[in-house]
């Protein structure tokens, strides 16, 4: 029985701890998760005036026919798909993940029909494990992390398709709602749908003049606007992944919370028992010697 008492208060010390380390983790979680927002907000400005530009230019100029604005039939596929490099983060990966394997099932016959660009060490590892047909990666990404960081292999992902690797390109993340919800997506990234159909709107608010030429100002920008794209996408993934970090050691609390009330009443009750037998005992040995 006392044996048996000590492992109890043991389990309830080490939960405790654990609880402790789950608070604190909720904790840097829910700081890091305000600095990703306001990262994210501070990059949409830039985001939003460069397809306000290159809408204009496309308007400006007609006849344009840039590959990056063109769709053609597809025959190659290629995803960049941006998970995280640490766990701890509920369903954040699996979920993602799990959507990719989803629609590749659906899509594809083949590895030859399809690329993928990997971002963060989970996503990596997962799609290594299963032999999924990886171009590039990158892993060790800092939790405020800068355009350089990424900008390799978005810039490499965009080359592949103006050069015609792949027919259309897939941003795949996790789109940020709230600090309790996030959703997998699957964004087309190339080509540039939504720049297109600004192009032949007519209502062009501001006329511009481009030198060299309005061709070759889209020939720079195009890309660089992609890549962009890339990065607004890696900050809301961020996002996500501190939301989905803090609701995860929020519920992970609040278990070992469960926990420690749990083993204390098994606690309360075994020292219960102990009390009882040890009475028993005395009027025991009482009895015996009256």
């Amino acid at each position: 029985m006392a044996e048996n008492m000590r492992d109890i208060k043991r389990r309830i010390g080490s939960t405790q701890n654990m609880k402790q380390i789950t608070k604190a983790m909720k904790l840097v979680a829910a700081a890091k998760l305000r600095r990703a927002q306001e990262q994210a907000q501070a990059s949409r400005p830039y985001t939003d005036k460069m397809r306000e530009v290159i809408a204009s230019v496309a308007a400006g100029a007609k006849g344009i026919q840039h590959p990056m604005l063109i769709s053609r039939p597809v025959k190659k596929t290629g995803y960049l798909v941006i998970s995280s490099d640490r766990g701890l983060a509920g369903g954040f990966n699996a979920n993602l993940l799990r959507s990719l394997m989803k629609n590749i099932k659906e899509k594809h016959q083949s590895p030859e029909e399809y690329g993928i660009f990997v971002i963060g060490r989970k996503g990596r590892d997962f799609l290594k494990r299963r032999e999924y047909p990886l171009i590039a990666e990158v892993t060790g990404l800092s939790d405020s992390p800068q355009y350089a960081d990424i900008k390799p292999i978005a810039q490499q992902a965009v080359q592949m398709f103006a050069e015609g690797a792949f027919d259309e390109l897939y941003l795949v993340y996790n789109e940020f709602i709230n600090p309790v919800t996030q959703r997998p997506v699957q964004n087309r990234l190339l080509p540039l749908a939504e720049v297109k159909a600004e192009e032949e709107s007519t209502g062009i608010q501001a006329l511009y003049e481009y030198e060299p030429s309005p061709e070759e100002v889209l020939e720079v920008i195009l890309p660089r606007y992609a890549e962009t794209l890339v990065y607004s996408a890696l900050l809301e993934s961020k996002a996500s992944e501190f939301g989905a970090r803090m609701t995860a050691m929020s519920s992970a609390s609040d278990n070992a919370t469960d926990m420690i009330a749990k083993y204390t009443l098994q606690y309360n009750r075994a020292r219960q028992a102990a009390i009882t037998q040890e009475l028993a005992e005395i009027v025991g040995g009482a009895n015996a010697l009256s």
